[in-house]
């Protein structure tokens, strides 16, 4: 039996993403590539939610970022300059 969450940070909300085929086709061929490594198949979702995860340990907050190349360019120096 399932526990319900138990703070409202916990829920699971839907969130419907509209991908290209080769960026479908990355999640997938890292799901495949872990289920053959490591005997657990990681779902489009799951993969999702950790990107997600880790923009938000890295600070990520949108504040002067006006498209999805400065995004990625934020990600990139982040990273870089070792934050998170």
């Amino acid at each position: 039996m399932k526990t319900q969450p138990q703070t409202e940070s916990e829920i699971m909300q839907r969130v419907i993403v509209f991908l290209n085929r080769e960026q479908v086709d990355f999640l997938d061929k890292i799901g495949k590539d872990t289920l053959f490594s490591g005997k657990k198949k990681l779902s489009r979702t799951k993969i999702i939610a950790v990107l997600v995860s880790l923009m938000m340990g890295l600070g990520i907050s949108g504040k002067n970022l006006d498209s999805p190349q400065a995004i990625k360019n934020e990600i990139k120096l982040k990273i870089k300059n070792g934050h998170g």
